[in-house]
């Protein structure tokens, strides 16, 4: 039995962005916020996706749910980003969020011998977690990308990532602690 020419070209249904993809807004916004807990954050995140699904247009027909590619991609962009601002809990900013030219020349040179100290907390990393972790903090690459780069799984990625962050935390913490 052959099928119909007319049959095969129903099931394929023409995505609309008007009509498919904006009507997820709400739901995308929900992912996001369920992940950052920061409703600013989870806006921004919806709109980098629609921007993205936007701009890969052309291969929208050859997924198999627009929705899941749209929501895996939201999932995706708010645990970076969770995970960016978690790694930047160690303040090195000016006291009282000044910027440094507002800053004393006291808080100029405390900024500056914080930064030093933690590229030589870096330095003292292996060298699989340093690259790992200027790659993805320093030069923002994605977990996919450093994975392809070093021929290493995400996971891999994570892991690695997830010490050298720790090690640099510590070591920043007990010599800040204790004086140098």
């Amino acid at each position: 039995m052959t099928v119909s020419p007319v049959y095969m070209f129903e099931e394929m249904k023409e995505i609309s962005f008007r009509e498919d993809i904006l009507p997820l807004k709400d739901r995308l916004f929900q992912v996001a916020l369920r992940i950052t807990f920061d409703r600013a954050e989870a806006e921004d995140i919806v709109q980098e996706t629609l921007i993205k699904v936007w701009n890969k247009r052309q291969d929208w027909n050859s997924l198999e749910s627009i929705e899941a590619y749209c929501l895996t991609l939201t999932k995706n962009l708010a645990i970076d980003k969770r995970e960016k601002k978690d790694s930047q809990t160690i303040e090195l900013t000016a006291a009282n969020d000044k910027s440094l030219d507002d800053a004393s020349p006291h808080e100029v040179l405390e900024q500056k011998e914080r930064l030093m100290l933690v590229h030589q907390l870096m330095e003292k990393l292996p060298d699989k977690q340093r690259l790992i972790m200027e790659l993805r903090d320093i030069e923002e690459k994605s977990y996919k990308d450093i994975a392809q780069m070093l021929n290493i799984t995400e996971e891999q990625v994570k892991i690695n990532l997830f010490r050298a962050r720790q090690k640099v935390r510590q070591g920043f913490l007990k010599l800040t602690a204790y004086g140098l």
